[in-house]
Parts: C-alpha cells; structure tokens; sequence
C-alpha cells in the first residue's frame, strides 16, 4: 500500500475519534418507524418529516432520534431543548 494512502487513513481514524470537527449543513435519510418509513431531511437550518406528528408539531420522534445520534455534529439551531420540549402539551 502506498504511504500516503496509509497516512489518510491513519488520518481518518483520528478525524473519526474527533466529531466537532463534522458540522452538517443538510442531509435526507429514510427513517424505518414502527409502523411506516418516513423522510426526515435537514436543509436551510430546518427540519422536515413526513409523518403527521411533526405536520401537526414541527418536531417529532424521527427528528429528535436524529438530533440525539448526530450530537454535535448538528449546528445550534438545529438542537432541540428536550426539557422544554417535554413541557410541552
């Protein structure tokens, strides 16, 4: 293997270990929920699901699951405040 290809990789490894340096800007995934597949996409500092919870509420289980997996790797305004968010009715 040549030695600058293994020097990537020992560059990714490191990279991997270290998620702050990974901000997503947008992104679409297919999420498998319990009773249907819904797409959850995030673009122009927005959440969007096709299920009919976030129709109704602007957030729900498909993105909040997203945003407690990605972590940090979510720009701010992109967090939701899970304790007010169970405030509310």
């Amino acid at each position: 293997m040549q030695s600058s290809l293994i020097g990537k990789i020992e560059k990714a490894h490191r990279y991997a270990q270290e998620p702050e340096r990974i901000t997503f800007s947008e992104f679409s995934v297919i999420f498998h929920g319990t009773n249907d597949d819904h797409t959850v996409c995030y673009s122009d500092h927005q959440w969007s699901c096709t299920c009919h919870f976030f129709h109704d509420r602007g957030l729900c289980a498909h993105t909040m699951t997203l945003e407690k997996v990605l972590g940090n790797m979510l720009p701010v305004e992109a967090r939701t405040n899970f304790d007010a968010a169970e405030a509310t009715p």
